[in-house]
């Protein structure tokens, strides 16, 4: 009974250390570029779904690299937000929540930005300041190389090689816009033909079976109706 328990117990703990790990992996802020080509528009989406240590988020500061020129903050109904310029440049942009976003909750903020044309290679961190209701994370660490990923780990892309036109998806952001959908209507062409195919298979299996079915049912049928020697 007693190595029953423990043996319970020991599961129990494991289990519980296997749902936190990802837990713990996920408190981080997140960011998915729409297009990394170098010279390209692209659209950052920043998603979190945490506050500071269970504290809802009340803002968020992104510091944009030197090399990041050109902006376009996305508007959010839950957020204001302002520019903080550092000469011709803006350095920073800052997300003041309307309503606290309550820890546990997902959120996204969308910022468009112009990939310097000769950065191919070249890895951009965006930190983030994630400041809450009581007390505040500062997303700005960066990993060494080859080393682990920092507690505080700092949103980051890499961007590659520019398109064959020189200028990623195009010179302007509805041009970026233009590439995307051309991508989304070939994923969709290409979902599609799987699906087909996919349908055509199982259409295919289950007319097989059903004449195997059939054919079993003719047999039988004969069989019911020969007469039977006398012994």
């Amino acid at each position: 009974m007693r190595n029953a328990l423990l043996t319970a117990a020991g599961l129990t703990a494991g289990a519980a250390l296997a749902l936190a790990a990802p837990l713990a992996a996920n408190a981080h802020v997140g960011v998915t570029p729409s297009d990394t080509a170098a010279g390209s528009y692209s659209v950052l989406t920043f998603a979190f779904s945490h506050g500071c240590d269970g504290s809802p988020t009340t803002a968020l500061t992104f510091d944009l690299p030197e090399e990041i020129e050109s902006v376009s903050p996305t508007l959010h109904p839950n957020w204001t937000i302002e520019k903080v310029a550092d000469g011709d440049r803006t350095a920073q942009v800052v997300y003041t929540a309307i309503t606290p976003v309550e820890d546990g909750y997902r959120d996204t903020i969308e910022l468009s930005v112009l990939l310097p044309e000769d950065a191919a290679g070249e890895t951009l961190a965006f930190p983030v300041l994630q400041s809450c209701a009581e007390g505040e994370t500062n997303w700005n660490q960066l990993a060494e190389d080859g080393g682990e990923e920092p507690e505080s780990p700092a949103p980051t892309i890499v961007v590659t090689e520019a398109s064959g036109d020189g200028h990623g998806h195009g010179a302007s952001a509805e041009g970026a816009g233009a590439g995307h959908d051309d991508d989304a209507t070939h994923d969709e062409a290409a979902s599609d033909a799987a699906e087909t195919s996919s349908a055509d298979l199982v259409a295919r299996i289950l007319g097989i079976g059903g004449l195997v079915v059939g054919v079993v049912g003719v047999v039988l049928a004969i069989a019911a109706r020969r007469p039977r020697s006398d012994a």
